[in-house]
């Protein structure tokens, strides 16, 4: 069995004003680099980390001296006309309403669909498990984003959930449990053993 730690990166500035931060490549903020310092994950011996500059900060104060293996697909949503501005900021913005109107589902304006964002996420979660299994690798983490782990845990987990309902804070996340045997079987489904701070 294969044990990978889904981790959300630590807080950046958007993320404490709730801006929609996706392709924004914003470092973390005093106050999230501080929170990550007090939290503590086992050291993988494999860690998979988004290109964006927050998850290679979270990556290097949680696991430091450990080598990044940088993933593209792992990136966080582009969310288009939204990019680093919050509901406030978007009041009164025709696109967004239709777009809230949708429940989420209309793609972002100028940006990613649901269902791009979601096949890129899973493309660069497999490329992870890959390299788990051909080197026989027992323990990995994912240092991502918040809503490439909800597009993961919606796909593949034991608990069948609703996307918006895998939500996780800064800094939090998942350990999944998988079977190489059955993965390369298409048998595609792991064991939620623990949640880190959801919500």
């Amino acid at each position: 069995m294969i044990k990978l730690y889904l981790i959300r990166h630590g807080q950046t500035p958007g993320n404490k004003l709730s801006r929609y931060i996706g392709t924004t490549d914003e470092p973390l903020s005093d106050e999230g680099r501080e929170f990550l310092k007090k939290i503590s994950y086992p050291m993988p011996e494999e860690l998979f980390v988004s290109p964006l500059l927050r998850c290679v900060e979270t990556a290097e104060i949680l696991f430091p001296g450990k080598q990044l293996h940088i993933i593209e697909e792992l990136s966080e949503c582009d969310f288009g006309e939204f990019e680093n501005k919050n509901y406030k900021e978007l009041a009164g913005n025709e696109n967004y309403q239709k777009w809230i109107d949708s429940n989420g589902t209309m793609p972002f304006p100028g940006g990613e669909s649901r269902e791009g964002f979601k096949y890129r996420s899973l493309t660069g979660f497999q490329k992870a498990v890959t390299q788990c299994i051909r080197k026989n690798v027992d323990t990995a983490a994912l240092v991502i984003h918040g809503g490439t782990i909800m597009n993961i845990m919606e796909e593949y987990a034991d608990r069948h959930r609703p996307f918006y309902e895998w939500h996780v804070k800064n800094g939090g996340g998942y350990l999944v449990e998988l079977d190489p045997d059955l993965w390369q079987k298409e048998r595609r489904e792991f064991t939620v053993c623990e949640a880190y701070m959801e919500g």
